[in-house]
């Protein structure tokens, strides 16, 4: 059986029946479900996400004795059945509709991510009655019982060829608030342990990894990356544009929302040590955009992910629910207008978009590693989300490539390290600070950016003495370049052995270069990352990306380069002779440029459907025409 997560690219959505939405198990259609699977596999969806719901497959009620002890739990007034499943406090009913559901999955060749506890779903809290009131991700009796549960479903289904992966459960982290770590790895490790006694094999061998399926996951929180996927396999992203800090700032289909989904990806992938796909995306309804909109920003959104090696892309969800009466669709309006399909069945402009990007890649296959440039490196008192976006954002406009590791944790050798918008006066141990300063000592290059942050060793490194700082209500401008920031705090500085690059009007240096060792250290003295990602219009209203292009930050081994900043453009290097170049049009403009390749490197052939595109071989390059949101991939060769 091949792993779903070797797949060059995988496509699908988040799968609950068109009639009845998290009612479906307990309203039980086959030929509705039948005919949805069918719609499905005709728009060239490979993979669902779906929901054994919790309550319907553990219907466990308890029951009381004197002074309120428990006495036992029961289905409903029945006792337990003295079966596995009985035991289990599994319905064996909903066994068999689930059995018939992968079944019907399986006839159409699709494969099947089972998110195990779901007991969260579109904003309502979904729990047997017996552990209502209770904390379901510490208390002791709910904790005993989800793991019964999960290994009779994990060992009742791991041999259904649908099977593809196991998925913890639907954003877990949200059925109950935590204040200790240690609670939210010990809950992971509890369930993930279950998984893996009752599939060894499968997950062991990766055939049926173990799938995250958080909300989300951050250094700052309560879910923190390193150890919760020291018990998972594979990480997740959910990028909304609405629910993500930051990334609602900009409409869809602007640059900045295009690269939301990668971005994020990327940045858990880097902090986590794990691969990542993104698991639920959509534009929640027509508010954000129409339909024609969402279909252009997830075009886009797609050759993002795709060309960064996100591995896979969910659409939430496959049907409408507008229709729906029962909780949670007549709570929330953004759970109403979400499906592929319309209430007729007829597919949605986002359903071709996603069939004609299947069949496209099908034809390239899973891309080369791409060039990396630099390593960004987010620290402990910052907002990482904030610096890590940004520093994405600012990199793809500079034509630069970059990966993502926790500062907290040893660094991954690199020959550029970016230390975005720092914060604080603790933002590194001086144990981590030395092991940096080392790697630049005999080689490697490094870039900072102050935003609050207290540095220390500053001067012997930095080439800078700090003459004053002061908190600041003004903006900084920088001469030439007609680029203003509002710092947290303006720092006027003497550069002693740093070079200036760049400065304000008076002299005073923004951007300094200072040799150090081997290698050479980069100071700016604003922080554009976070201001990039969290102002409103500012990646594309001023040119702040001519930072990162003033200190040269690219990789030595690439061959190609544009000249617009509004074109994202990865480079993969296939074998010495061939390369593989992917042009992502991420906005709503019609964008012309000129590919430059450097030496003997020329235009080879175009990869898949070109579309709308137009390229044509030109002197030192090719010229690129690329409608908006679109993409062309092309091989380069010499």
């Amino acid at each position: 059986m091949p792993k779903l997560f070797d797949e060059p690219f995988f496509i699908g959505c988040n799968y609950w029946a068109s009639h009845a939405g998290t009612n479906m198990w307990r309203d039980w259609r086959e030929e509705v479900v039948e005919a949805d699977l069918t719609r499905l596999r005709d728009m060239k969806q490979t993979v669902l996400r779906v929901f054994p719901l919790w309550p319907d497959f553990q219907p466990l009620t308890a029951m009381y004795t004197g002074g309120g002890r428990l006495q036992e739990l029961r289905m409903g007034e029945d006792p337990l059945p003295d079966t596995p499943a009985g035991r289990a406090g599994i319905d064996e009913v909903m066994l068999e509709r689930f059995e018939t559901f992968c079944d019907l999955a399986s006839d159409r060749g699709l494969r099947l991510i089972v998110g195990l506890i779901t007991g969260w779903m579109s904003g309502r809290l979904y729990v047997p009655r017996a552990f209502e009131g209770r904390g379901v991700l510490t208390d002791p009796l709910a904790l005993t019982w989800e793991i019964r549960y999960v290994k009779h479903m994990v060992a009742r289904f791991k041999d259904h060829p649908a099977i593809a992966a196991w998925d913890l459960g639907n954003e877990c982290n949200c059925m109950e608030p935590l204040d200790d770590p240690y609670k939210a790895e010990l809950w992971t490790a509890l369930i993930s342990n279950a998984i893996r006694t009752a599939d060894p094999e499968g997950t062991a061998s990766g055939i049926r990894p173990i799938v995250s399926g958080m909300h989300g996951i951050n250094p700052e929180g309560v879910w923190k990356p390193r150890p919760h996927t020291e018990n998972v396999d594979i990480l997740t992203t959910h990028p909304y544009p609405i629910f993500t800090p930051y990334c609602d700032t900009d409409p869809i289909g602007s640059f900045k929302s295009s690269l939301h989904a990668a971005a994020q990806s990327v940045w858990y992938r880097g902090m986590g040590g794990k691969p990542c796909f993104v698991e639920e995306i959509g534009t929640l309804g027509p508010m954000l955009g129409d339909e024609r909109t969402a279909a252009d920003y997830i075009n886009a959104a797609l050759y993002q992910t795709w060309a960064h090696d996100c591995r896979g892309f969910l659409w939430w969800c496959a049907n409408e629910q507008s229709h729906l009466t029962h909780a949670p669709y007549d709570w929330h309006a953004v759970e109403r207008e979400l499906g592929l399909f319309r209430l007729d069945g007829t597919p949605k402009p986002v359903a071709e978009t996603m069939a004609t990007f299947s069949k496209n890649i099908w034809h390239i296959g899973k891309l080369p590693e791409r060039i990396v440039d630099a390593v960004c490196v987010t620290t402990a008192g910052q907002d990482c989300w904030s610096a890590a976006y940004g520093t994405f954002l600012l990199a793809k406009q500079a034509g630069m490539d970059i990966e993502y590791c926790d500062g907290a944790y040893p660094l991954p050798d690199a020959r550029m390290y970016l230390l975005p918008s720092l914060c604080g006066g603790g933002s590194m141990s001086g144990r981590a600070w030395q092991a940096l300063l080392d790697r630049v000592r005999n080689g490697a290059n490094l870039y900072l950016s102050l935003d609050t942050a207290l540095v220390s060793p500053f001067e012997e490194f930095t080439g800078l003495r700090i003459r004053g700082r002061a908190r600041s209500g003004e903006p900084v401008s920088i001469a030439r370049e007609k680029l203003t920031v509002s710092p947290s705090y303006h720092l006027t500085a003497e550069c002693v052995t740093a070079k200036a690059l760049m400065s304000e009007p008076d002299g005073n240096p923004v951007l300094t270069v200072n040799e150090y060792g081997a290698g050479r250290v980069y100071t700016l003295l604003l922080p554009i990352e976070r201001v990039a990602a969290q102002e409103p219009g500012i990646i594309t209203s001023q040119p702040l990306y001519r930072v990162y292009e003033a200190m040269g930050l690219w990789d030595p081994t690439r061959v190609a380069s544009r000249d617009d900043a509004g074109l994202c453009m990865t480079e993969h290097p296939q074998d010495e002779r061939t390369r593989i170049l992917t042009l992502i049009n991420p906005g709503f403009e019609t964008r012309r440029n000129v590919v430059r390749l450097s030496g003997v490197w020329r235009l080879g052939e175009l990869l898949g459907d070109p579309g709308t595109a137009a390229v044509k071989a030109v002197s030192d390059g090719f010229s690129v025409t690329l409608q908006p949101c679109c993409a062309v991939v092309v091989s380069i060769r010499r």
